[in-house]
């Protein structure tokens, strides 16, 4: 209980389905996944799998561009089943009015997603 996973990762402009370079927020569901992933093979030697979410608040935008971190703490450890909470939070931004390529270090990172998911894994 308590083991924190995070990952970080470039979002590319592939990943862009919406105006404004906005990336949907299935993007971040996977990146959850991927910690949640890494979560169970830490705990249990095995990949689990993604049984359910009780909470999901999209709370602001993912844009391509952006480098995001996702993380995943443990908060809940039953016979099979683990319970997450998991954040995903937007570290670096784009900055087209500078430059085609010019991007920044946000000075408060922005909380794009907060879920709570539960995994289970083999008895």
């Amino acid at each position: 209980m308590g083991l924190v996973v995070v990952h970080q990762r470039y979002v590319s402009a592939a990943h862009a389905h919406y105006a404004g370079d906005l990336v949907d927020g299935a993007f971040g569901l996977a990146c959850f996944g991927d910690v949640a992933t890494e979560i169970c093979i830490r705990t249990d030697g095995d990949e689990g799998l993604f049984a359910s979410y009780a909470d999901i608040q999209f709370l602001g935008p993912i844009r391509a561009g952006d480098v995001l971190r996702t993380t995943g703490t443990v908060t809940r450890i039953g016979r099979r089943s683990r319970e997450i909470d998991f954040t995903a939070v937007v570290l670096c931004r784009l900055r087209p009015d500078l430059g085609i390529s010019a991007s920044q270090v946000l000075p408060e990172p922005i909380v794009a997603i907060r879920a709570r998911g539960t995994v289970v894994v083999p008895g």
